[in-house]
């Protein structure tokens, strides 16, 4: 029994849904698990030529592996079924491929009157907020008890501990940034973005293999607060990176990557395999620049800053060493 995990270490659209199907086409996988999050999360997957953007469906049904949202999910019905339907005509196979936890709770219409009402932080208004309020005060709806989603139901104890041997892969939503412990409170969504979320599932910390981080080479944070400095270079990398919300379409502010709050986010998450994305936006951008101790540093190139991140985030001597990957590809790592 072992399981790998995909977490974002930002405030989310660090390409998680990328990773995650780049390990699905080349491991061994079982099972894949969305683990926490609900339709808030936007997904951008690239599978045989064709752009699909998934909010709840994790990343294995693209290839006929058994794709379940977790016990830590919320779930919007509605969204659930579009969403089926729009893999269906994508020629994406999801019969028999998709399930929900018995014990995820559900997003009902109250629920996004509810987050409709709330501006103050910046919500994504998919009712997530007041859907995790009611499962924490214990008036929540659960999944096996809606009617229309009998046909995907499983018991997550039964299928990963007494069906027979599973190959897990855990995809995270949001970030660490976002983490409702962890995140810049209160500017955070409601579930468990780090890696100890996944455990919530069913899952033994001791079946976990490798964590792997995403990040970006550099943030991106959508909400209400005050994130992006006041530069022109700015609104160019927001144009160059494509940075609009998956979700809702709103723009990314953008910044320089903090190298001191990704090194927080790589150990409290236990990564061991680090992507970092969108090398080539920096590139096309022609400005190597990260925050550290709170100031700007410059790099002279691409060659320079990579070393540097290296040397941050790597130990030798840990017990699990850092791996780390520069991305240019949307479609792998």
């Amino acid at each position: 029994m072992r399981a790998d995990i995909v977490v974002g270490v930002q405030a989310g659209d660090e390409a998680k849904g990328k990773v995650a199907h780049h390990l699905c086409k080349n491991g061994n996988y079982t099972h894949v698990l969305r683990f926490n999050g609900g339709c808030n999360a936007g997904h951008t997957i690239y599978h045989e030529g064709k752009k699909f953007i998934t909010h709840h469906i994790p990343a294995g049904v693209f290839y006929g592996i058994k794709s379940v949202i977790g016990s830590g999910c919320v779930v919007n019905v509605k969204q659930f079924f579009k969403e089926l339907e729009e893999l269906k005509e994508g020629g994406i196979d999801v019969e028999g491929n998709v399930f929900i936890a018995r014990n995820a709770h559900i997003i009902t219409d109250e629920h996004l009157e509810q987050d409709g009402r709330d501006s103050s932080i910046g919500t994504t208004k998919r009712g997530n907020g007041p859907a995790y309020r009611d499962k924490y005060d214990r008036s929540g709806k659960l999944a096996k008890d809606h009617p229309k989603l009998s046909p995907y139901l499983i018991d997550l104890y039964e299928e990963f501990h007494e069906n027979g041997p599973v190959e897990l892969l855990c995809e995270g939503a949001q970030g660490f940034d976002l983490d409702i412990d962890w995140g810049d409170y209160p500017y955070v969504t409601s579930s468990h973005c780090t890696s100890a979320g996944a455990l919530l599932n069913a899952i033994p910390y001791n079946w976990i293999r490798n964590v792997w981080g995403v990040a970006k080479i550099y943030e991106t944070y959508v909400g209400a607060k005050s994130f992006e400095p006041d530069d022109p270079v700015f609104p160019l990398l927001r144009k160059y990176g494509e940075e609009f919300g998956a979700t809702t379409g709103r723009p990314r502010q953008c910044n320089w990557l903090n190298i001191d709050k990704l090194s927080k986010a790589i150990k409290i998450n236990g990564v061991n395999r680090l992507v970092v994305n969108k090398m080539d936006v920096m590139r096309q951008l022609g400005q190597w620049t990260l925050i550290k101790d709170g100031e700007e540093k410059h790099f002279e190139n691409e060659s320079e800053i990579k070393s540097y991140m290296s040397k941050q985030l790597t130990d030798p001597l840990a017990l699990r060493p850092v791996l780390l990957y520069f991305s240019d590809n949307k479609h792998s790592i």
